[in-house]
């Protein structure tokens, strides 16, 4: 199943992400990245995000794939008893399904973020642009197009990743 999968961190986020991508490629092989971008907290004041979507190929159920999810943040040191919208080493949400839509092991899909955040959507619609979201039936290139971009600052930055050579 073709799984996309937005990524966050604004405490230590280049390591939290790097160690995020070598943890997901070690789980699902190959894995493709979008561009990385910078901005604001939304929500709450806080130290400067970066965020970007993977797309991987998983067999697992939602549920199986959540928790392998949360395992990989709470080895990054996630807060779980911090406030939702709060700083965070690492979040990793599981945006889209394959076209799944409605709650999948208590899991809603598509994720609503993908239309409400420029830090979800942009990303994703540079990695998959002719994507079509299975509900409003657009593709993300269309989605990201019309979206208000002045609700959200945010600038690609510099993000080198390689996937961990096999020992």
């Amino acid at each position: 199943m073709k799984v996309y999968l937005g990524l966050g961190s604004n405490q230590k986020p280049e390591f939290h992400i790097h160690q995020a991508l070598d943890a997901l490629y070690q789980q699902f092989g190959v894995l493709r990245i979008s561009p990385v971008y910078e901005s604001a907290a939304v929500g709450f004041s806080g130290d400067n995000f970066l965020n970007l979507v993977a797309e991987i190929t998983a067999e697992l159920s939602v549920g199986e794939l959540l928790q392998t999810l949360r395992n990989i943040e709470n080895q990054n040191g996630r807060n779980r008893a911090a406030p939702r919208f709060s700083g965070r080493t690492l979040d990793i949400d599981i945006l889209l399904y394959g076209n799944a839509v409605g709650v999948v092991d208590g899991v809603k899909l598509p994720r609503e973020e993908i239309l409400e955040n420029a830090f979800v959507l942009w990303p994703l619609a540079d990695l998959a642009p002719d994507l079509v979201h299975p509900q409003i039936k657009l593709t993300m290139a269309e989605l990201w197009q019309k979206y208000d971009k002045s609700r959200q600052r945010l600038w690609p930055v510099t993000f080198d990743w390689t996937p961990p050579v096999d020992e």
